[in-house]
């Protein structure tokens, strides 16, 4: 294992683990539920790799090394009265392992960290360092580096589009599951950011509505924050996780009374603080992204194949729309899309549930997030992505000798 300080010590391991016959993978948060980031050669870890290097307001653009958590760049940007166009709902990443792996948020303009990225500067496997920006001459290599799994090269620093920071109004209320499914288009089409939460066993799903105001920040505060934030939505639901483990048969009753606390509230806050949550409880998860016309039927088909499978399922399913983007593998890759998102908490037995699940939405040319559960491989995948034989294109020029490679991309994209 190596920690870089900068690009030419990420060049510099990887001059020299070539010539000695190692595969390289660089080390993200370690938030991915796949093996993307492992290796039996040189692992190179992101800590040194950290901060802003370059804020231009004018430009609309900011730079930073490939290791920086999002948190810390969202503090940054913050600081300089700027913001990201979205975020997903977790800020541990960091963000080269973030557009790896497709990280994305609900509605906007655009959902994904990748979508959001004007260039960035990758280290090939002969040692050669390219910058790819949009207009540049390497536009291709652009739209198949912003979601890559690491199979291209290592990425040491990314530079986002961003915009004067903006508040959000944030309104979060429980609703009738049909009657939210019925008004899902019109909920998507009225709001800038959707996020919904179905608390299989029962028929309340909370829905959080994200919009853009011109009204000053009114927070929740910070007694009332912790209660909701922390003890409920993090200490009591692991309490409840727990209790459902030890006794299955206490997993609907236990998810019926944490639908019923989780009440109306509204508030309005700085844009990353409202997108972002606090997830303490571990938790395993499989997300697929199906067509937009897709995911209402599919989500019907879901809680009915729980019914009658008889799974006790003790996570909230997450539901999120996004617009398409460009970028090749990702999974909203010229399609709108909606994501539907199943977790379990780290204990649980989640195979027979994520085989069933994964089913249903295979059925609907569903495409699986890069870096959560999964059992895709680069046969089936080929057909879900209208670029992945271009994507492969490049991955073989850019390293023929598989220096990047690891099993989990020797699975998914192939040897």
């Amino acid at each position: 294992m190596l920690a870089p300080r900068d690009p030419g010590d990420v060049v510099d391991a990887v001059v020299v683990a070539r010539h000695a016959g190692l595969r390289v993978r660089m080390a993200g948060s370690g938030h991915s539920f796949t093996d993307a980031a492992l290796t039996d050669g040189l692992l190179l870890l992101p800590e040194r790799l950290s901060g802003v290097t370059e804020v231009d307001p004018r430009a609309g653009t900011v730079t930073a090394l490939a290791g920086t958590p999002l948190h810390v760049l969202n503090a940054e940007l913050d600081r300089h009265g700027l913001a990201l166009h979205n975020l997903g709902d977790i800020d541990r990443q960091t963000v080269a392992g973030a557009i790896a792996t497709g990280t994305h948020g609900t509605g906007g303009r655009h959902a994904s960290l990748s979508a959001q990225v004007c260039a960035l500067e990758l280290v090939c496997a002969d040692g050669s360092v390219v910058r790819l920006e949009e207009g540049g001459p390497h536009g291709d290599l652009l739209d198949a580096a912003r979601v890559s799994l690491g199979a291209l090269g290592v990425v040491t620093t990314v530079t986002f589009r961003v915009e004067p920071s903006f508040t959000l109004a944030a309104d979060e209320e429980a609703m009738r599951f049909d009657d939210v499914l019925e008004r899902y288009d019109a909920l998507v089409e009225d709001n800038d950011h959707v996020d919904l939460y179905w608390f299989p066993h029962t028929d309340r799903v909370l829905v959080k509505r994200h919009n853009r105001t011109t009204e000053p920040p009114a927070p929740l505060g910070r007694v009332r924050g912790w209660v909701e934030d922390e003890l409920l939505a993090n200490t009591a639901f692991g309490w409840l996780n727990r209790a459902g483990n030890a006794v299955p048969r206490l997993v609907p009753p236990l998810n019926r009374f944490a639908a019923r606390v989780q009440g109306s509230r509204s508030y309005r806050d700085a844009s990353h603080r409202v997108l972002v949550s606090s997830r303490r409880v571990v938790f395993k998860e499989m997300e697929y992204a199906v067509p937009r016309a897709a995911g209402v039927p599919a989500l019907r088909e879901v809680r009915a194949r729980i019914d009658r499978a008889g799974w006790r399922i003790g996570f909230p399913v997450e539901v999120r729309c996004t617009p398409e983007d460009g970028a090749w593998l990702s999974t909203a890759y010229r399609r709108p899309s909606v994501y539907l998102a199943f977790h379990v908490n780290a204990q649980a037995d989640h195979r027979a549930y994520f085989t069933g699940v994964e089913e249903v939405l295979r059925q609907v040319d569903g495409r699986p997030h890069w870096g959560k559960l999964h059992s895709r491989t680069a046969e089936d995948l080929a057909p879900a992505y209208p670029r992945f034989a271009d994507f492969l294109r490049i991955r073989r020029s850019h390293d023929p000798d598989g220096v990047f490679a690891n099993p989990y991309l020797e699975r998914v994209l192939g040897r």
